[in-house]
């Protein structure tokens, strides 16, 4: 499987290359004398982008046959001749209700077969011969009236595919399973095989037996493998649609970039993204923060993801928020300072493009409560002289040479997986307290603590490549990703493995002979059972205290026999009758010219923190002095030649973070610069970015 082509948007003709700074515009929600100030204000603000009809498709088309381009047209040509080009959507997100109700059947239907009416948004199928004919004719007329419009810089195609309507149980995506299926498998034995159907007498005869996983009753539970298949054929479904609207674009309108906005965060588990990277001209991301202490690193954490899916060519933050979103229990807004630093945390993990959702906020519909560039209160405003001071700051940096540069290579890949985290969402596992995708993000975090900035890789990407490498609860290991390991530690790797590791292989098979399956040669242990621990039930285990001082949660591995070449880094302290109390917690493993420790139990992030110096000094794995760690982020951007080297450092806490300077400071958001002493304060959300 091979990447699509690089191609990235280029700037206007007689326009130099800059950051694209902008955000969802949406001038078909207010009256005409408004977009004129709306263009004086985005180029008072630096803005050089927006991304205009994503949800449009009712005025594009306000009866079926009958277009109106007239409205779309007089607002790019404003836009253009202002020097803001435009990354032009599909309009296909979201079907009008003339079509839903001249074609009930391009619906979707929930696993109990209720039916998803209009009123909101995505109420498509994915498997809908008929919405595909009717989406693909708007692609075509779109491509026809603007292939050669000089104003549109790339193709946006539909938007966040999956949000709504990841799953659809109708007789089209019975049809379109049925299909899916024969063409991964062949024959109907390799599928029983497969799903392990000998289990509660559910082998079948043929493909036309096979339905998807609907309602089976409350407390019941579904085929394990029959589940994690329908999950990847969920996610191919959605990426077969993308490519047909992709392909008819193309066919009218070749060489035009395109690019359809993902939604990778730590959480952000629906579609496999990485798959879905190798389908795109350039990766597009839209991320929202997580409110309190935990915002900055997880949005470093999902940039980097993105960094990895993108396999370090620039990408495009296509939506974030300035402060509050609208669609949470509770919307917190961000914090003073926090619209600029997280925009230049995005920048600094790869980013060429900074957008937000949306421009203008609206007035009216279910978005009027979230936040955006101009805010309900106009320009006069907090929020906007912070969006305008962001463009000031992006216009500098790519003066300065940023956008020939990418994020720096770390020393430490993370690997994630997005099969492995849609293995453990099952109902029936070891524990439900534990889900792959929180235990990178604790990795990430407990590296950042020591002064290292990891890469967040998925487990298709380069990771062996890396001098270190963490597997953190990849419950999935295929003989594939086995081989990978067993090579890249032979040959001088140093391996992190984590608990619930290496439990099943791509089928969700159980790895044979004790855990961790296909690499316990690799990490030199044995796991014979696994002990959940919790509260739910009185005087049952809910902890237990490891001899280095960290404390394990939720749940840990019974390591009955450690290899000749292995020994014991901490072990567990615990009453006798738990039958833990000596038993090896963490260790290291000599295999062929590399090392591989294995963490046997959940640490979370304080744990992990505070074990990783003995493993690090194991690893021979150089840190930043104690005094430096933990309390900045750095992130570096660097070319070829590191002619242009920029460095980041953000505060990761609520105190004064007081550091060396280094190089010219370009970019100081919420810090001071003491230039005799050569050092910075930054203060809470603050960033400072210096140029070496």
């Amino acid at each position: 499987m091979e990447h699509r082509a690089f191609n990235w948007p280029q700037p206007l003709a007689g326009k130099s290359p800059r950051i694209w700074y902008g955000g969802d515009y949406n001038p078909d929600q207010w009256p005409e004398e408004v977009w004129d100030e709306d263009i004086e204000l985005m180029q008072k603000a630096g803005v050089n982008l927006v991304s205009v009809a994503i949800f449009s498709w009712a005025k594009l088309e306000p009866e079926e046959g009958v277009y109106d381009f007239d409205w779309l047209d007089r607002v790019i040509d404003k836009l253009g001749k202002a020097g803001i080009a435009v990354d032009l959507a599909t309009g296909t997100a979201s079907p009008p209700m003339w079509l839903t109700q001249a074609h009930p059947e391009i619906l979707w239907v929930d696993y109990r077969g209720d039916v998803c009416q209009p009123g909101a948004r995505q109420h498509w199928r994915a498997t809908s011969p008929v919405f595909l004919d009717y989406a693909l004719n708007l692609c075509r007329k779109m491509a026809e009236h603007y292939k050669d419009n000089p104003y549109v810089v790339s193709w946006h195609v539909s938007n966040e595919y999956g949000c709504h309507n990841r799953f659809d149980y109708s007789d089209d995506a019975e049809r379109a399973f049925q299909k899916w299926c024969e063409k991964k498998y062949g024959t109907i034995d390799a599928v029983n095989d497969a799903w392990g159907t000998a289990f509660w007498a559910q082998r079948m005869n043929n493909f036309s037996e096979i339905i998807p996983p609907r309602f089976i009753g409350d407390g019941n539970f579904m085929n394990p493998g029959k589940l994690l298949d329908w999950k990847r054929f969920s996610s191919d479904a959605l990426l077969d649609f993308y490519k047909a609207e992709r392909d008819a674009l193309l066919e009218i309108t070749p060489g035009k970039p395109q690019t359809t906005n993902f939604m990778v965060s730590a959480g952000g588990t629906g579609l496999d993204y990485d798959k879905w990277g190798y389908d795109v001209d350039f990766v597009s991301n839209d991320h929202y923060f997580t409110p309190g202490e935990v915002h900055l690193d997880e949005l470093a954490y999902s940039a980097s993801l993105c960094d990895g899916i993108a396999r370090k060519k620039p990408w495009f933050l296509m939506e974030h928020s300035t402060s509050a979103v609208n669609w949470r229990p509770i919307n917190y807004r961000v914090e003073p300072g926090e619209l600029v630093r997280d925009s230049l945390a995005h920048l600094a993990m790869g980013a060429d493009a900074i957008c937000y959702f949306q421009w203008r906020q609206s007035k009216a519909g279910a978005e009027k409560w979230h936040s955006s560039m101009v805010p309900h209160a106009g320009p006069d405003s907090q929020i906007f002289r912070d969006v305008c001071e962001l463009g000031a700051d992006l216009n500098k940096l790519a003066d300065e040479g940023l956008l020939d540069t990418t994020l720096v290579k770390s020393k430490v890949a993370v690997v994630f997986d997005y099969e492995s985290q849609w293995a453990t969402e099952h109902a029936a596992t070891p524990t439900q307290e534990v889900r792959h995708w929180t235990e990178p993000l604790a990795w990430f975090r407990a590296l950042a603590d020591n002064g290292l900035t990891a890469d967040v890789v998925p487990v298709r990407g380069p990771w062996d490549e890396y001098e270190a490498v963490v597997l953190p609860s990849l419950t999935i290991l295929s003989e594939e990703t086995s081989r990978r390991v067993r090579e890249y530690v032979a040959n001088g790797g140093k391996l992190f493995v984590t608990y619930y590791t290496g439990l099943v292989d791509e089928k969700d098979h159980v790895w044979l002979g004790g855990y961790p399956g296909s690499i316990r040669d690799v990490v030199g242990v044995r796991v014979e059972e696994f002990a959940a621990m919790g509260n739910d039930f009185p005087g049952a285990m809910d902890h237990l205290d490891l001899s280095n001082g960290t404390v394990a949660h939720d749940f840990a591995d019974v390591i009955t026999s450690v290899a000749p070449t292995a020994h014991v880094v901490a072990s567990f302290k615990a009453d006798k009758w738990t039958g833990f109390d000596g038993a090896p917690a963490i260790t290291v493993n000599e295999y062929g010219d590399g090392k591989a420790a294995y963490i046997g139990a959940r640490l979370g992030r304080e744990g992990l923190a505070k074990s990783l110096p003995a493993l690090l000094e194991e690893f021979d794995i150089d840190t930043p002095a104690e005094d430096d760690r933990g309390e900045v982020l750095r992130v570096e951007r660097a070319d070829a030649t590191d002619e242009n080297h920029f460095v980041f450092l953000f505060n990761r806490t609520h105190d004064v973070a007081v550091v060396d300077v280094e190089g010219e400071p370009l970019v100081a958001s919420l810090a001071q610069v003491n230039e005799s002493e050569h050092t910075a304060a930054i203060q809470p959300n603050g960033v400072l970015v210096v140029k070496l």
